[in-house]
């Protein structure tokens, strides 16, 4: 049987829901210095032309709390309506004070009230818990801001970046990564506060995929069911970071874990949104255009394939959630395709087979009539749109 999406509760993001039966969010972070209105307002329309659905930016310092109404109030002048998450490290205060402007807040339990000093030392029982004694301290504030303004929090663990008290119990693992998480989570849960999603980021996909397998573990067993935030953080550029993406993103998905992604590349923030929603396209986690299933091609193909999947690509990528398989030949072609809505089978020289379902309906179709032939059979069908202008194909 094949996974089905874990169940979470449903955490409201401004205008946005994430988890529960909402579908999988798309989110990006702003390259620029929050304090340059004027590039934020910038880059955020980029990501709003490609519908990023949740934009985060960063607050280093009170000078870039001070900017994020300016940078709402232009948000508004043009008309974007996207949340806004203000990611926060170091300063409790400054999680504080941004939580009147911003939708939702992310900290680091590693750094948010601690400061690593790489000392080797051992805690006992008693000292660990003064040390979680503090860290509430810390979190109370927070936590009726957050409250006051209606606003969501994601409790964001590194791997890179864990406490001095978690790295000296647990060592740079994914156990103490998770454990990191959950002493946020026990300290939220009693003081009520349960708009909260959930992240085990690392650049090693590995570590990532193992420390959010035991996270949703651990949680399970506290009857927790917080929202998920997938990435592979400092994945890298181009080939390289969409690889590395697919791989930690992708696989958790393919499990049924995870409610909003972030494929973080070492671009223009705009070229994430096209990857993320390829990932999702390729798990069936969210369909945003056609599915394609084309084979390889080899000495059995008799006519060429990979102009013609171009072809049909170009006229049918709009077609949310419709399935066309494009085969090369009939050796494979019917029993590879055999979860496609249509299918484009080559039958001998130039000779086309075109399917509906596991259903022949027309065979031996001349190759330069065949690719209008099954336009047609999907508009019989009833399965056919017209394409909308400026059509994006992933």
């Amino acid at each position: 049987m094949l996974p089905v999406r874990r169940h979470t509760r449903t955490v409201s993001i401004g205008s946005i829901k994430i988890g529960g039966t909402e579908p999988i969010r798309i989110q990006s972070m702003l390259t620029c210095d929050t304090t340059d209105v004027d590039a934020c307002i910038e880059e955020i329309t980029r990501l709003d032309a490609v519908d990023c659905e949740i934009i985060r930016l960063t607050v280093p310092n009170q000078k870039s709390v001070d900017s994020v109404p300016l940078i709402r109030e232009e948000m508004r002048k043009r008309g974007i309506e996207r949340p806004i998450v203000a990611d926060v490290h170091f300063n409790p205060k400054l999680a504080v004070n941004v939580c009147e402007f911003v939708d939702k807040v992310r900290i680091n339990p590693g750094n948010y009230a601690d400061r690593k000093k790489f000392e080797v030392r051992e805690y006992t029982d008693a000292q660990y818990q003064e040390e979680l004694d503090r860290i509430e301290q810390k979190l109370i504030p927070l936590i009726k801001n957050l409250k006051k303004y209606g606003n969501s929090l994601r409790v964001g663990t590194n791997h890179g970046s864990l406490s001095d008290r978690l790295m000296n119990r647990y060592g740079d693992t994914p156990e103490g990564m998770v454990e990191s998480a959950m002493e946020f989570l026990r300290i939220l849960r009693k003081h009520d506060f349960e708009e909260t999603v959930l992240s085990m980021k690392s650049s090693n996909p590995k570590v990532m995929i193992e420390a959010y397998r035991q996270l949703v573990q651990k949680m399970e067993k506290e009857d927790m069911h917080y929202p998920l935030h997938l990435g592979v953080t400092e994945a890298g550029n181009e080939l390289d970071g969409r690889i590395k993406s697919a791989i930690g993103i992708g696989t958790l998905l393919c499990e049924g874990l995870g409610d909003t992604i972030r494929v973080s590349l070492t671009e223009p923030s705009e070229n994430e949104i096209p990857v993320a929603k390829s990932i999702l396209q390729s798990t069936r986690s969210r369909i945003y255009n056609t599915d394609f299933i084309s084979c390889p091609s080899c000495g059995r193909t008799f006519f060429d394939l990979a102009s013609t999947t171009e072809k049909i690509k170009a006229r049918t990528s709009h077609l949310k959630g419709v399935k066309i398989a494009i085969m090369g030949c009939v050796v494979n072609g019917p029993g590879e395709m055999a979860d496609a809505d249509f299918g484009y089978v080559g039958s001998g020289p130039d000779k086309i087979n075109l399917f509906h379902g596991k259903t022949c309906v027309s065979r031996n179709i001349p190759a330069d009539h065949a690719v209008e032939r099954l336009i047609e059979l999907i508009q019989e069908c009833g399965m056919w749109s017209d394409p909308p202008e400026n059509n994006q194909i992933l």
